[in-house]
């Protein structure tokens, strides 16, 4: 079944070359189904790169999925049009009285200022918090993960001594619990972060399950409230030059930049990078929208009071 989103999304295009099956409002209209409501918090500075990762990711499955993108109203983008912005994105105030089936809160390029110094700091604290009330499960991407690990349960992010940066082995604990259903004994996963929450912090935490974690790079993924809550600490959705792109990035500015671990071939540079996370990160997205998405929300998402269980 398709992803439905606006018809003249930028980035449509692209997915239908990948021959990823979208469907626009127009058609849509005619389904006599009720599609799963995916809102989507954007705070990555290229938009447009993470809408159509995304968007990728959400696409295996057989579930009609609606997407809407959210921006945020404390900050100014400065990478993407407000055009764009105006176009395709909605505001929290607009959005606020609606409910949702699932959320996914991305990552931001922030992770080095404390958490309070972020400009739109008070607008995504009560947007975590609205989540309680009015979305069935939300993922936390990355830096999404550190702040929501850090409003929820007060783990605080440390600095590591250098850049967690590349595809790192993870093993999977709690082979039973759904969301990892399917995966490896090991798999690898992109990591692009400068801070960590520490592991043997989040094992304290008795409010969080860890499934995934690694030897070297932490976290990968953690849930609460039975899925109500779900942490990723890396970028399952990355797609495969976007190391590529933040390494050479930093190498133009003149940055100090490792290459991104076990990436590229022989470990040069100008090899295409191997792309060796696709299958665990579509099935990651493939379990969260079956098994805590779909087959945990009502037909009518606004039969019901709140989504709060005590």
């Amino acid at each position: 079944m398709p992803i439905k989103i606006q018809s003249d999304l930028p980035v449509k295009e692209i997915l239908e070359k990948e021959n990823i099956f979208v469907m626009d409002e127009n058609r849509a209209i005619h389904q006599d189904i009720r599609p799963i409501q995916i809102l989507i918090l954007n705070l990555m500075p290229l938009k447009e790169e993470t809408e159509l990762q995304l968007l990728r990711s959400l696409s295996n499955t057989p579930l009609q999925v609606d997407v809407t993108f959210m921006t945020v109203e404390s900050h100014e983008s400065k990478n993407t049009s407000m055009s764009h912005l105006n176009k395709f994105y909605q505001t929290f105030s607009e959005l606020k009285e609606q409910k949702f089936d699932g959320m996914i809160i991305t990552g931001a390029p922030v992770e080095q200022m404390e958490f309070e110094e972020v400009d739109y700091w008070k607008e995504l604290t009560e947007i975590m918090d609205w989540t309680e009330d009015h979305v069935t499960s939300t993922i936390y991407l990355c830096w999404a993960a550190q702040a929501g690990l850090y409003h929820h349960y007060g783990l605080k992010k440390k600095p590591l001594d250098e850049k967690m940066f590349g595809l790192f082995w993870h093993r999977v604990l709690n082979r039973k619990i759904p969301l990892v259903r399917g995966f490896d004994d090991e798999f690898l996963a992109p990591h692009s972060r400068h801070t960590q929450v520490p592991i043997a912090d989040i094992h304290a935490c008795s409010a969080l399950t860890v499934l995934a974690e690694s030897e070297e790079a932490g976290l990968f993924l953690a849930m609460a409230e039975e899925g109500r809550k779900i942490f990723v600490m890396g970028h399952p959705e990355y797609d495969r030059i976007t190391l590529d792109g933040e390494y050479k990035r930093d190498v133009c500015k003149g940055l100090h930049i490792e290459l991104p671990k076990n990436y590229y071939k022989d470990n040069n540079p100008d090899n295409r990078p191997l792309l060796l996370w696709r299958a665990h990160a579509n099935n990651l997205y493939t379990n969260w929208l079956n098994y805590y998405v779909y087959q945990s929300t009502p037909y009518d998402l606004y039969g019901t009071p709140d989504f709060h269980t005590e």
